[in-house]
C-alpha cells in the first residue's frame, strides 16, 4: 500500500477524572521527535481546561490549530454531531497530521469512539492503533472505584431492592477493559506493595494480555505511546463493556457546573477552601485557573478527591480575562450553592 492510500493512526487515551491524562498527552507532544501530531480533546461540560493546558506547550511540531477541543459534551455520546466532523477537518488540512491523539472526557466510554471509526466517512482513512487507559494508582487503592463487598453486603440483607450499581467503577472497568496499554500512573505516590495491590487490581479487570507501565507523572514518550498497530476497530468482541447491551448512553449519574472565581490573595487558603468542599460534598474533580492578586501568573488549580494540586503555569495573555472559573466535578445531585459558598469564600 503506498503512503498516499495508508490510514492515518490515531491513539485513544482514556482514563478516569484527574488519572493523569492531559500530562501524559503533554509528555508525548514533547517527546514526538518531530512528527505532525493533532490533538482532540473532549471535556465533560461546557468549559473546557485541558486543550487550554495543552496549547500552552510551546511545541512547534504541535501547533494550535491542531489542537481542536470538545466541551459542549462527552465523545462517546457525541460521534456523529462533533467527533466525525473534527477528525475529518483535520484530516482534509493541506498538511495533515502524521497521527492523531484523543484525549477523552474521564467519564466516557472508549468501546463506542473506537466504534465509530467504521463510520463509512472516515474507515477508509483512519485506524485505531491503540487505546491506552491512564489508571490514577492511589485512586484504585483508596477503594475509590469499587464497593466495600462487606459493607455492600449488609446492604443488600437489609434490603435487597436496593440499587447498587456503581458507576464509578462501570466507567473504570470499560476504561480498561478496552485497553491496549494500561498506564498506572502516580506510582510515587505509592509504596512498592500498593504498586502490587495495582497492578493485582488491573489484572483482574482486563480479560487480554495488555502490558501495564507504572509511571510517574504521565511521563511516556510517544515511542512508548504510539506505534502500537492495534487496529482496536477491527477487535471490538475482544472488548467488552458494561453498556455493550444498551440502546444509548448516558452520564445521568455525574453532573458539572462552572464556579467564577474572583482574584484571589492567598493560593494555599483557596486551596484549604477547596480541600474542605471536597470532604463536605464529596467532589470528584476540581480544575480551573485563577488570578493571584499582584502575579503576573495564572494559578492552575488541580484536584482529584482531596488530592490538591496548585502552581503558577503561565502569564496571563494581553487582553486576556483573569475571571477565574473552576469546574466542578462530581455524581448527580452536587449542592452547588453551597460549594460556590466554601470555595468562593
Amino acid at each position: 500500500m503506498t503512503k498516499s492510500f495508508a490510514k492515518t493512526p490515531c491513539t485513544i487515551v482514556t482514563g478516569f477524572l484527574g488519572a493523569g491524562k492531559t500530562t501524559l498527552v503533554r509528555n508525548l507532544i514533547e517527546t514526538a521527535n518531530g512528527r505532525r501530531l493533532a490533538i482532540i480533546v473532549n471535556e465533560f461540560g461546557d468549559v473546557g481546561i485541558d486543550g487550554d493546558i495543552l496549547r500552552g506547550c510551546g511545541v512547534p511540531d504541535c501547533p494550535e490549530d491542531r489542537i481542536v477541543e470538545l466541551s459542549n459534551g462527552c465523545l462517546c455520546c457525541t460521534v456523529a454531531d462533533d467527533f466525525v466532523p473534527a477528525l475529518k477537518s483535520l484530516l482534509d488540512q493541506k498538511d495533515p497530521p502524521e497521527h492523531i491523539v484523543i484525549e477523552t472526557s474521564g467519564l466516557a466510554l472508549p468501546k463506542p469512539l473506537v466504534q465509530a471509526f467504521n463510520w463509512p466517512e472516515i474507515a477508509t482513512r483512519v485506524t485505531v492503533d491503540g487505546v491506552v487507559a491512564v489508571v490514577d494508582g492511589p485512586a484504585v487503592v483508596a477503594g475509590r472505584f469499587a464497593d466495600d463487598p462487606k459493607a455492600l453486603a449488609a446492604q443488600r440483607a437489609a434490603d435487597a431492592s436496593l440499587d447498587h450499581d456503581n458507576p464509578l467503577e462501570e466507567v473504570y472497568e470499560d476504561q480498561l477493559l478496552c485497553a491496549d496499554l494500561v498506564v498506572m500512573n502516580k506510582s510515587d505516590l505509592m509504596s512498592d506493595e500498593q504498586r502490587k495491590i495495582v497492578a493485582s487490581e488491573i489484572a483482574t479487570k482486563v480479560q487480554r494480555a495488555v502490558k501495564v507501565i507504572a509511571t510517574e507523572h504521565g511521563r511516556l514518550s510517544a515511542s512508548v505511546l504510539l506505534g502500537l498497530g492495534a487496529a482496536a476497530e477491527d477487535d471490538l468482541a475482544a472488548r467488552p463493556s458494561h453498556h455493550d447491551n444498551e440502546a444509548e448512553h448516558d452520564h445521568d449519574d455525574f453532573e458539572s457546573f462552572v464556579l467564577d472565581v474572583p482574584a484571589q490573595t492567598s493560593p494555599d487558603a483557596l486551596v484549604d477552601r477547596i480541600a474542605a468542599a471536597v470532604d463536605a460534598h464529596d467532589v470528584l474533580r476540581v480544575k480551573g485557573f485563577v488570578e493571584v492578586a499582584g502575579k503576573p501568573l495564572r494559578l492552575l488549580v488541580q484536584a482529584v478527591g482531596n488530592r490538591i494540586q496548585h502552581q503558577f503555569e503561565r502569564p496571563w495573555q494581553s487582553g486576556e480575562s483573569r475571571q477565574g472559573r473552576l469546574v466542578i466535578i462530581g455524581e448527580r445531585g452536587l449542592d452547588a450553592a453551597a460549594i460556590q459558598s466554601l470555595i468562593a469564600g
